[in-house]
């Protein structure tokens, strides 16, 4: 790796540090496995990573000069130090030699997670979980079923949280782990959506073998290492929905222009945008029409600024519930974003086939939106993060809460502890 001033470093020294290691490293056209490795082993990859595990020790507050840097030499910056959830969880709870196996392999792709969270019966309420894991020396023995698995089928490893404890109450008692896929015992079955898709799995584990050296952080303290997972999840999908908003901002002043026409209400909807979408119909001098779109436009500004703020207000290990807010108005996002779509269109909405691929893909849309309001936790679960994290409201009640778990109703009624 290249030096770095590290987290003292100026806004004037890091543009000048990434200038220099693009103008060296940088074609325009370039990309590939090459590229990709040096990019991740210069840290410009995921500029606040710590040096030693493949980053530049850079304060948060210098991703966006960085990505500016790097849109103005015309590349696509990567900011793995966001958007790499599993190397993120892993920086921030694994062991040294946890991180030097696997932050460089995921940073390169040449691994893929996926999330083995959500059970029958334990979603929402994830605390009441059933898949357990049983300790055998330096192995632990797993056994149970997992669903609503995203990119289970593709992917090499996955994280998991499991039962290790039914005698403390459900929250604790829980171990997270980073389990490799190709185990015997690991069956992975993909669920038929109504969007014709399968990217959601069952995935069933029945006396899987994990090493102990794959736990991440303390037994039967998972929970707080699954609290750091989801707030990186959360904050990746609150981004997503200010996607355009960012890539403006990170256009930089030379570019301004250009970054304008990409404004988030021009979001490519079936290879029509929104406002195309509204003159083709003629409902462009609508004046309902344009507050919807308007109104779009402002949900992906204000979400974008919060991501912002989210990102400032997170470090590594402790994801901030901020990030609940961006979630929840990536959420309202997509939605509305298939409201103006469906109203535009009307009845023919509803259509699908290669015949009107603009209905088609509003009508697949419609179906996957609620994808949005349940994956990373349900918009309800949101609302309770931010109503008792961040405005101060009393805690919900839960009468099991403090109950040994082994005396919950649902555990009594499955019979899964020994």
């Amino acid at each position: 790796m290249t030096e770095t001033a590290g987290a003292a470093a100026s806004e004037e020294q890091v543009r000048a540090q990434v200038a220099a290691w693009l103008a060296e490293n940088w074609r325009p056209g370039g990309g590939g496995p090459q590229w990709r490795e040096r990019l991740i082993d210069s840290g410009w990859a995921a500029p606040t990573w710590p040096v030693e595990w493949f980053g530049r020790g850079l304060h948060r507050d210098m991703r966006r000069v960085v990505a500016e840097e790097f849109t103005r030499a015309g590349a696509k910056p990567v900011a793995l130090d966001v958007t790499q959830l599993f190397a993120n969880t892993i920086l921030a709870h694994g062991t040294d030699d946890q991180k030097r196996e696997f932050v460089r392999p995921l940073a390169l792709g040449e691994h893929r997670g996926c999330l083995l969270y959500s059970e029958p019966g334990a979603g929402s309420d994830l605390a009441a979980l059933q898949t357990r894991a049983d300790r055998d020396g330096d192995t632990w023995i797993v056994s149970g079923q997992k669903v609503w698995t995203s990119g289970a089928r593709e992917a090499t490893h996955g994280f998991l949280i499991a039962r290790t404890d039914w005698d403390v109450p459900k929250h604790r008692g829980l171990t997270f782990f980073w389990i490799p896929l190709d185990r015997p015992g690991v069956d992975i079955r993909p669920i038929h959506q109504v969007t014709g898709g399968s990217e959601f799995n069952e995935v069933f584990l029945t006396d899987v073998v994990v090493a102990d050296s794959h736990r991440l952080g303390e037994v039967d303290n998972g929970w707080r290492v699954l609290q750091t997972a989801l707030g990186f999840e959360r904050l990746i999908m609150g981004a997503a929905a200010g996607g355009s908003s960012e890539q403006r901002r990170r256009a930089g002043r030379k570019d301004t222009a250009k970054a304008d026409r990409q404004s988030p209400w021009t979001r490519k909807i079936g290879g029509a945008d929104y406002i195309e979408l509204a003159k083709t119909t003629g409902k462009a001098g609508d004046p309902v029409t344009r507050q919807e779109i308007a109104r779009l436009y402002t949900l992906e500004k204000v979400n974008a600024w919060n991501g912002m703020r989210a990102r400032a207000d997170s470090g590594r290990g402790a994801a901030s519930p901020l990030a609940s807010i961006g979630k929840l108005a990536m959420s309202r996002i997509v939605h509305t974003g298939v409201k103006v779509t469906t109203d535009l269109l009307g009845t023919a909405s509803v259509l699908d086939g290669d015949e009107d691929p603009v209905a088609a893909e509003v009508n697949r849309s419609s179906f996957a939106a609620f994808v949005t309001s349940i994956g990373g936790g349900t918009d309800q679960i949101q609302r309770n993060i931010i109503g008792e994290r961040i405005l101060g409201l009393p805690k919900e009640p839960e009468v099991d809460r403090d109950v040994p778990f082994r005396d919950v109703r649902k555990a009594r009624a499955t019979r899964r502890f020994s």
